[in-house]
């Protein structure tokens, strides 16, 4: 396989659609969400549009026209159904503890930046043994929401990483013009919420089917 060709010392990764295969997870409670509060249904392909996003800017996306009052009645029925009534399984994508563990190994720091909310993070986190790979992470309320540039920002001053050094996974657009738009590298994988046309889009070094092949390229 091709290498990137570029001495890369920082990886930092989305969480939902890249590392976990959760997109469904978050799909459905956005949707029985918006049910509930103000009776509406929400496509599956709208909901998929909006993750990566935090989640009142996903949510004011999917209802341009609802009150400040509805969002936020909607974002907390969300999280009460995600963190307690959604079973819907999401489990690490296959190979993704192997690949962590590898590129640990071999030097590089690992960080995460995700849409999700801290408790929502912490939440996944404690279901999975990876934790531990991870210098940093940032998560969205406690940072502008992608695709602004501030929880990459961040983590490049945070490990004290020249932006030419660093490299952005994701599955999704906002992943990728977060990365554009501090002028950091990016990869995107197509196992999550945009499709392989939407993501070449913006013109990501490499588009793989599978995150656990990133090392191949590295």
């Amino acid at each position: 396989m091709n290498s990137l060709n570029k001495p890369y010392s920082l990886i930092v990764f989305d969480w939902d659609g890249t590392l976990i295969d959760s997109i469904e997870q978050i799909t459905t409670s956005l949707q029985i969400a918006s049910q509930i509060v103000c009776g509406e249904n929400i496509t599956e392909e709208a909901a998929r549009s909006v993750i990566g996003l935090g989640l009142k800017e996903a949510i004011e996306r999917l209802h341009p026209d609802k009150s400040q009052s509805l969002i936020n009645q909607i974002a907390d029925t969300y999280r009460h159904h995600y963190l307690h009534e959604n079973k819907v399984p999401a489990p690490l994508f296959d190979g993704v503890t192997e690949m962590l563990d590898e590129l640990f190994n071999k030097g590089f720091t690992l960080a995460i930046a995700t849409g999700k909310s801290r408790v929502g993070l912490d939440h996944s986190l404690t279901e999975y043994p990876v934790s531990h790979y991870f210098t940093t992470t940032r998560c969205a309320g406690e940072n502008q929401s992608k695709p602004h540039p501030e929880m990459l920002l961040s983590i490049l001053e945070d490990t004290q990483t020249n932006a030419a050094h660093a490299l952005m996974i994701g599955d999704s657009e906002h992943d990728l013009m977060m990365a554009k738009n501090a002028n950091v590298d990016a990869v995107a994988v197509t196992h999550g919420a945009h499709t392989a046309d939407r993501l070449m889009a913006h013109k990501p070094l490499l588009c793989l089917t599978k995150v656990a092949d990133l090392p191949s390229f590295l």
